[in-house]
């Protein structure tokens, strides 16, 4: 079973994020993300979010680091471990700028990017930066079939509902002969999605059973990720951890996206050691 993280100190949700969280700064970063690239973790996380409402704030969090400039410091202190986009907005962005950024991103890291994508479900985000609320869900169809023609090559070109263009070039373009793209997501919609149109599915939110159940109405095809979220202990409860890890893997997961329980920094590095350790014995 591979283990991602839900990267801390980038997106601090109260009563998720450590308190320690509050005052750590790009070096506890840059610690923690050497310590899970030398221990085997698969991939690190960072979500998008560009101004939170103040009434959302208490429940949502007011943290969101940039991702595509977190990705990329995190990039420069690591060989080998993935880094996900956890997710970003469709609707925020135009699949090109995407397709540039992203890209060049892919080839600062070596071929690491991992595009997680989602429709957004803050509409007053949507109104203040102006983008498009209504069908956000095919605008999302959209762009992923927009991106998978857009993101390995200098010459995109794409003829879509919501967007068309040909006739450009787009350079660098990604690494990768193909980014493999994750929807995030909690519905039968997301998952309809991720099937049709994309690589892995991401949901949050939800129960074994419940992720049980949804993957047997659709079929996967080979390599298809399920990548599944859940808050560990191993140090003050390794029994649970095990347990946990298991039951996810009896629901389907691929991989498993971990929030991890710390005191410190340094004790979340402490935290991913006996993690691995742990799953080394599930």
């Amino acid at each position: 079973m591979r283990l991602g993280l839900s990267t801390p100190v980038v997106v601090q949700v109260p009563g998720v994020a450590a308190p320690w969280e509050a005052d750590a700064g790009i070096d506890d970063l840059a610690m923690i993300a050497t310590a899970a690239d030398r221990l085997g973790f698969d991939y690190l996380t960072c979500s998008e979010h560009v101004a939170i409402p103040s009434a959302d704030a208490a429940t949502r969090g007011a943290v969101y680091w940039d991702p595509l400039a977190t990705l990329g410091y995190l990039a420069a202190h690591t060989q080998r471990i993935r880094l996900a986009t956890s997710v970003l907005v469709l609707g925020y962005h135009h699949p090109l700028e995407i397709a540039k950024r992203y890209g060049t991103l892919d080839v600062v890291t070596g071929g690491r990017l991992v595009l997680g994508v989602g429709i957004g479900s803050l509409t007053e985000e949507f109104a203040l930066i102006g983008a498009a609320w209504e069908h956000r869900a095919a605008r999302a169809d959209d762009a992923i079939r927009a991106l998978r023609a857009s993101l390995s090559t200098s010459t995109p070109q794409y003829h879509g509902q919501f967007y068309d263009y040909q006739g450009v070039t787009v350079l660098p373009h990604t690494q990768q002969r193909r980014v493999p793209i994750w929807v995030g997501g909690r519905s039968m919609g997301s998952l309809r999605r991720a099937v049709e149109l994309a690589d892995g599915w991401m949901p949050f939110g939800l129960t074994y059973d419940a992720v049980r159940d949804m993957l047997t109405k659709v079929q996967l095809s080979e390599g298809f990720e399920v990548l599944l979220p859940t808050s560990v202990d191993p140090e003050s409860d390794p029994k649970r951890t095990r347990s946990l890890l298991s039951k996810l893997r009896d629901a389907g997961a691929t991989a498993i996206t971990c929030t991890v329980r710390s005191a410190s920094a340094r004790h979340y590095c402490d935290q991913l050691a006996r993690l691995r350790d742990l799953e080394d014995s599930t």
